[in-house]
C-alpha cells in the first residue's frame, strides 16, 4: 500500500498575546512589559471575581469631580490653555494632575477648531468619567473604552511641531531576520518528506527554535514613549488573531480558517498592516474647523514570498484568504476596539496624530503663536520614559488541513496622516455645520486656568 505524501506550509507569525475582552468589570487584563535585553513580552493579571475592578470602579467614582466624571458627547480641549496650566503646575513644583494626564476622559478626537481671537486651539470629543482597569490600562466608566493619553498626545505633537521638517509616516514593523529565515529553510529542506501530522509540535517548536526573535522597527515615533508600545502590542496581537492563536472578542474567522494551502505560495509571509481609514476629512470653508470621519482603523494585507537565502520579495498579490481576512478585520474593527482597549488606543493614536498633522498643515501654531516650547521640550516634558522594544519572540501555531500542516509571519502599523489629508480624502463642509458646530463652542467666557469644559 502506497504511504501518504505529506507537507508543510510555513506561514509564521510574530507574539504569543492571548487576550479575552475587557468590559466595565473584566475578570482579565493584559498589558506588556519590556525585558532588561528589550524583549517584548505580555503579563496577565486576573481578578477571578471582578472585585478590583468594582474597588476601582468606586474608587474612581468618589475621587472624580462630578463634572469630569458626566459623560459628555463633545468635551473641548484648549491644547494652548492645557500646555499654560501644565507649564503653572510644574513651575510650583506640583506636578499633573490626572485629569491633565488623561485628558479630562476624552475617549476620541471627533473635531479640531481653531480660534483666531483668542489663540486657542481646541480638540473635542466624546468623554467619560475614568479608571484604571485591571491591567493598568485608563478606561472609561462607563464603556470600559480607552481613554486618551497626554503622553500619546504630545508624541503626536512632536511627529508634527511648529517647526520643522513634516513627518511622512509613523511605522511600527515587527520582522524575522534573514538568518532566521535562512535557517528556517534549512530546516524545513531536512524534514521535508518526513512529517505525518503526529510531528505537528515538533514542527512547531523546531520553527520557532530557527527563526529566533524577531526584530522592532519603529519609526517616525521615539521607540521609548507609550505611543510606540501601543502600536506594537496592536499589531502583535492582530497577527495572532490571523494565525489562530488569539479568539477575539467579536467574531472574526482567522486567516488560517480560511487559507487553502493550494491557492497560496509556498513559505508565504502573510504582512497585515494596520493604516488610518477615514472615510474623508472634513473641512469647513474658512479653514477653522474639521472633523474626522469614519472608524479610523483599517487593515491591508501584502503577502511576500521567503527566498532560500532569506530574502523576501513582494508579490504584488493578496490571496482570497488574506483578503477576508482583513476586509471583516476592518468591518469590525469599531466592535472589537468597544472591547479590546489596545485596539481603541490604537485608534486613538491615529486620531491623534491626523489632528496633529492637520494643526500643522493649516499652520494653527504660527496663528496662535504657539511654540510649544513646554510640551515639545524632553526636558521638561519627558514621554521618552519607557524601554525600548527591540525584539519579540515568534509563535506559531500548527494547523492540518488535508496532508498538509499549515504553520502560521509578518506585519506592522502604518499611519501616514498626511495622506489622510491628501486633496482626494478631504472634504469641503459646503453645508457650514462644522462652522456652525465651532461658533457654539464658547471660549472667551472661561475662566483663565480653564482648559477643558463640556
Amino acid at each position: 500500500m502506497a504511504l501518504r505524501k505529506y507537507r508543510v506550509f510555513v506561514l509564521l507569525a510574530v507574539g504569543a498575546i492571548c487576550l479575552s475582552a475587557t468590559s466595565v468589570f473584566a475578570q482579565q487584563g493584559n498589558g506588556v512589559i519590556v525585558d532588561a535585553d528589550g524583549v517584548f513580552r505580555t503579563r496577565v493579571v486576573s481578578d477571578p471575581t471582578g472585585q478590583l475592578t468594582r474597588q476601582r470602579f468606586l474608587a474612581a467614582r468618589a475621587a472624580l469631580a462630578p463634572d469630569l466624571a458626566r459623560p459628555s458627547k463633545l468635551r473641548k480641549i484648549s491644547l494652548t490653555r492645557l500646555e499654560a496650566a501644565i507649564a503653572q503646575h510644574l513651575a510650583t513644583g506640583q506636578g499633573l494632575t490626572d485629569d491633565m494626564r488623561y485628558l479630562a476622559g476624552l475617549t476620541r478626537i471627533t473635531n479640531v477648531f481653531f480660534y483666531p481671537d483668542t489663540g486657542d486651539i481646541v480638540i473635542a470629543g466624546p468623554a467619560e468619567g475614568y479608571m484604571p482597569n485591571v491591567a493598568g490600562r485608563i478606561v472609561g466608566m462607563h464603556t470600559g473604552r480607552a481613554v486618551l493619553e497626554l503622553q500619546d498626545l504630545v508624541a503626536a505633537l512632536r511627529a508634527f511641531p511648529p517647526t520643522g521638517e513634516k513627518t511622512q509616516a509613523l511605522v511600527v514593523s515587527i520582522d524575522p531576520t534573514p538568518e532566521g529565515l535562512a535557517r528556517m529553510q534549512q530546516f524545513l529542506a531536512a524534514i521535508r518528506g518526513q512529517v505525518t501530522p503526529r510531528d505537528a509540535g515538533r514542527i512547531a517548536a523546531g520553527l520557532k527554535d530557527n527563526l529566533g526573535l524577531q526584530s522592532v522597527r519603529i519609526e517616525g515615533i521615539s521607540s521609548k514613549t507609550h505611543f510606540a508600545q501601543v502600536m506594537l502590542e496592536a499589531d502583535y496581537r492582530m497577527k495572532l488573531i490571523g494565525i489562530g492563536l488569539e479568539k477575539p472578542a467579536v467574531k472574526i474567522t482567522s486567516y488560517v480558517a480560511r487559507a487553502n494551502p493550494r491557492s497560496v505560495a509556498r513559505n508565504a509571509l502573510q504582512r497585515w498592516y494596520f493604516t488610518p481609514n477615514y472615510d474623508c476629512v472634513r473641512v469647513s470653508q474658512d479653514e477653522l474647523a474639521m472633523a474626522l470621519e469614519g472608524d479610523g482603523v483599517k487593515l491591508i494585507g501584502q503577502d511576500q514570498l521567503v527566498q532560500a537565502h532569506g530574502g523576501r520579495v513582494v508579490t504584488g498579490q493578496v490571496d482570497r484568504a488574506s483578503r477576508t481576512f482583513v476586509h471583516e478585520f476592518t468591518a469590525k474593527y469599531g466592535q472589537l476596539a468597544a472591547k479590546e482597549p489596545v485596539y481603541a488606543q490604537l485608534r486613538n493614536l491615529i486620531d491623534m496624530a491626523i489632528a496633529a498633522a492637520f494643526i500643522q498643515r493649516y499652520d494653527y501654531y504660527g496663528q496662535a503663536g504657539w511654540t510649544m516650547d513646554v510640551l515639545g521640550d524632553e526636558a521638561q516634558f519627558a514621554i521618552e520614559t519607557f524601554p525600548e522594544p527591540k525584539q519579540v519572540e515568534t509563535a506559531v501555531n500548527a494547523i492540518w488541513k488535508g496532508n498538509t500542516l499549515m504553520t502560521p509571519v509578518g506585519g506592522g502599523v502604518n499611519i501616514q496622516p498626511l495622506m489622510a489629508l491628501a486633496t482626494d480624502q478631504m472634504k469641503l463642509d459646503e453645508e457650514g455645520e462644522l462652522k456652525e458646530l465651532r461658533t457654539q463652542v464658547e471660549v472667551e467666557g472661561l475662566a483663565k486656568d480653564q482648559w477643558w469644559w463640556d
